[in-house]
């Protein structure tokens, strides 16, 4: 493989260009569709943040776009906090609502959907249901799923991008009050492997200079 530094901003043109693309194939081959896109990562690797990033160049491109956060699909507090509230293993297990976001996101994104979607379901803040309103997407649009862990659970993603952190970065940059899940991403890490598969790997140790993880040859 080859690792190649790149700038935040060419970061963004490349996979603009790159989701452009595959959005346009899409729509194309399979009818009326629309492409699900996960970035993944760690909240310290700022994977709602390059998700926030992507919406505007892809509308520029003529691309409708919806951004999805997992956190408004967590499931309720009685649920998530069954084991306490800094279980890592609950978190790792328990915490997003994987059906509700497949059923109001992934799968009315995907061939045949209605692209009927919803942007939120649950405020986990208020511990209740988000009262959002359904967002039409048109065909050849983009729905942009962001947060952790949500690659290798069979969620149907057409593109997976991957914000990769070493053990001590991770460490380094993750807030106080949430060190209680590093258990969690070492084992995501671990069991699910995601830069083994993830179509995009970005090394997101320096969140200034990130480095795209290519096949290659060494160097």
């Amino acid at each position: 493989m080859r690792i190649r530094p790149i700038s935040p901003d060419l970061l963004v043109t490349e996979l603009t260009g790159r989701l452009a693309d595959a959005a346009t194939r899409v729509a194309t081959a399979a009818g009326p569709a629309r492409l699900r896109v996960a970035v993944d990562g760690a909240p310290a690797a700022g994977a709602d943040e390059l998700a926030a990033a992507l919406v505007d160049p892809l509308r520029a491109q003529g691309h409708p776009v919806l951004h999805v956060r997992a956190t408004d699909f967590l499931r309720p507090a009685s649920l998530r906090f069954e084991l306490g509230r800094t279980n890592p293993d609950s978190f790792y297990e328990a915490w997003v609502d994987e059906a509700g976001l497949r059923r109001e996101v992934l799968d009315p994104a995907g061939p045949g959907g209605s692209g009927r979607l919803l942007p939120s379901l649950w405020d986990a803040d208020a511990d209740r249901a988000s009262r959002a309103r359904y967002v039409d997407l048109a065909p050849g649009g983009v729905v942009l799923v962001s947060g952790p862990l949500l690659l290798g659970g069979g969620l149907p993603f057409d593109v997976t991008v991957h914000l990769e952190l070493s053990p001590a970065a991770l460490r380094r940059r993750t807030e106080k009050a949430q060190e209680w899940a590093l258990p969690a991403f070492d084992r995501y890490a671990e069991e699910v492997v995601p830069a083994s598969f993830a179509d995009v790997v970005v090394r997101a140790d320096d969140p200034r200079r990130p480095a795209l993880v290519e096949p290659g040859t060494p160097g």
